[in-house]
């Protein structure tokens, strides 16, 4: 299947009037429209079952459309049925029950609406302003990357459950209480800069630690894979720097105990900003740029050029590669990625996962 998509749906755009568009839509509301009980705790009963029921609807459409445009129309027709099977299971009525306890998993609809949310964000921003024009939408490596998004989206909890979990049975009772409700306390604004300077911090030096330590790199690797970038290409990341990142990151707010509304808030940007830096944009943002991390300045991290290996390691602030003598920007925009000559990384989910641990491959 995988070597299918990559033969018939690498290096192809989505052309507007083929039906491809349309056959993705359908078989992504389609699948959508199958909830499942733990993402249900999170909807409200009446808005779940309009959204149903119109997301249903415009599935059949779309995939209608698609069987009479595209050539392959056994998408489309995936798509339809999708939908059909969601009418028939709901049969006019959709009841949201209360969901009571936590399971170790997650939904795939979780999965399909935020990828339909993302791609209707970053793919249009991308064709309206590439940075490199010549990039296919569908481009080289996108069927990789959709497998480790789906990773990240449908083993959140069980990512989750190899941090989270860890962290609060160390600390539940060796934490200062009084300290972390004044750090509480503060204005959310104030709490959600801090958490930006202290995440940002720790950060800074385990990917940095992730360069320079030559058997965290084979890790690292994975992730500087790809050459060429897109909105995708940011959850290309091999699940144990994954688990790595999250536990730095979650242990300073375990720490610190800053309240549930700044965690949030910055999780909800830091999901957004990964993403956007990574994307195929010409933004330049003159003087933003210097402050927070933009999609010019993490690029710069991801060029194979000589001069940028090993730089801007910061995810939100370049001050500390300016610090800690790491930063580069160049009057120009980074124009050559992936890893070097030294470090072959092979294609593949499976392949990259047990690209660290073989020993018959070179290191940069």
């Amino acid at each position: 299947m995988t070597d299918f998509l990559r033969e018939r749906y690498e290096e192809v755009d989505l052309t507007p009037g083929q039906g491809k568009i349309t056959a993705t839509v359908s078989i992504g509301l389609g699948v959508l429209a199958l909830t499942t009980p733990e993402f249900r705790a999170f909807y409200n009963a009446e808005v779940l079952r309009i959204a149903l029921f119109i997301g249903i609807g415009i599935g059949f459409v779309c995939g209608f459309f698609s069987v009479l445009r595209h050539q392959e129309k056994r998408y489309g027709i995936i798509g339809m049925v999708l939908a059909c099977m969601a009418a028939l299971i709901g049969s006019g009525r959709l009841d949201v029950p209360p969901v009571e306890g936590r399971s170790l998993y997650a939904g795939l609809d979780y999965f399909i609406l935020t990828l339909l949310v993302l791609a209707l964000v970053f793919i249009p921003l991308e064709r309206a302003f590439p940075k490199d024009p010549d990039q296919k939408t569908l481009r080289g490596g996108w069927v990789t990357d959709i497998k480790y998004f789906l990773f990240s989206h449908v083993g959140l909890q069980l990512i989750s459950f190899f941090t989270i979990i860890p962290i609060q049975v160390v600390l539940h009772d060796k934490v200062d209480i009084g300290f972390q409700q004044a750090i509480a306390s503060q204005p959310l604004w104030l709490q959600f800069i801090e958490i930006l300077i202290v995440i940002d911090l720790g950060s800074y030096w385990i990917h940095r630690a992730f360069h320079e330590v030559p058997w965290l790199w084979k890790f690292h690797a994975v992730h500087h894979s790809t050459t060429q970038m897109d909105w995708l290409a940011s959850s290309r990341l091999h699940v144990v720097e994954i688990i790595a990142n999250r536990f730095i990151g979650y242990l300073p707010i375990f720490i610190l105990g800053f309240s549930p509304s700044a965690v949030y808030a910055y999780l909800v940007f830091v999901s957004f900003h990964a993403i956007f830096i990574h994307a195929n944009v010409r933004f330049r943002f003159p003087g933003i740029r210097w402050l927070i991390a933009t999609p010019e300045f993490h690029h710069w991290h991801h060029s194979s050029e000589d001069q940028a290996v090993d730089k801007n390691y910061a995810a939100f602030l370049p001050i500390y590669d300016k610090l800690f003598g790491t930063l580069i920007m160049p009057n120009r925009l980074a124009a050559e990625y992936g890893t070097r000559a030294s470090t072959k990384v092979p294609e593949g989910v499976v392949d990259q996962f047990l690209f660290p641990f073989r020993r018959d491959h070179r290191q940069e």
